[in-house]
């Protein structure tokens, strides 16, 4: 009777160790397909972590691309202007050396209206253009009143004369032009159309 005592006990452990054996393979194979998914991520993450070193360093090397060419830019901004106004500089360097040889006055005035209207062409394409002044109405936007006149022929606040002409450098003022302003018919006026100043 023991026997079979001992023999039953050692059927119901047999039952168990293969329960166990199972639940341990489960296990086993659980584990095995955790520590699979835990490389392949491990894996992407790494490849993640590649691509994002290697766009980090195109960004940098972008960044300092994009500084020299902002650099460049700044120094050589001009340089269009600057090569259209060289011809300028040399027409007024040969007008010079034409008047020390003992040019005309007439030769030497041809020369340089013929060298400023160089120069503005010059200035127009890169757009500065002058600001209309005479007979137009005041703008203290555009002009500055120098001083004021009276005058018969010009209407009161508006330009009677340009001191220095302003410009315009697309639509924004590079530079007032400078002038006299009307300020209509002075009680008492000369019988002259000339302008009076009243200041």
């Amino acid at each position: 009777m023991a026997e079979e005592h001992q023999n039953a006990n050692t059927i119901e452990n047999l039952d168990a160790l293969s329960q166990d054996t199972t639940s341990t393979t489960e296990e086993a194979s659980l584990v095995g397909e955790l520590r699979q998914a835990l490389a392949a991520k491990a894996e992407e993450v790494k490849g993640l972590n590649d691509k994002y070193l290697r766009l980090a360093a195109e960004f940098d090397n972008y960044k300092r691309l994009v500084q020299r060419d902002q650099r460049d830019q700044i120094r050589f901004g001009n340089e269009p202007l600057l090569k259209e106004l060289l011809p300028v500089v040399d027409n007024l360097e040969r007008a010079i050396m034409a008047s020390q040889e003992g040019g005309s006055n007439e030769a030497l005035i041809q020369g340089v209206e013929l060298t400023l209207k160089q120069l503005t062409g010059a200035l127009t394409r890169f757009h500065v253009t002058p600001i209309q002044t005479i007979g137009q109405l005041f703008n203290p936007a555009t002009h500055h009143s120098v001083t004021s006149v009276a005058s018969k022929k010009v209407p009161e606040q508006h330009v009677v004369e340009e001191f220095q002409r302003g410009y315009l450098l697309h639509d924004r003022i590079l530079r007032a032009a400078m002038v006299s302003v009307s300020t209509g018919r002075a009680d008492g006026a000369r019988g002259t159309d000339d302008p009076i100043s009243s200041s």
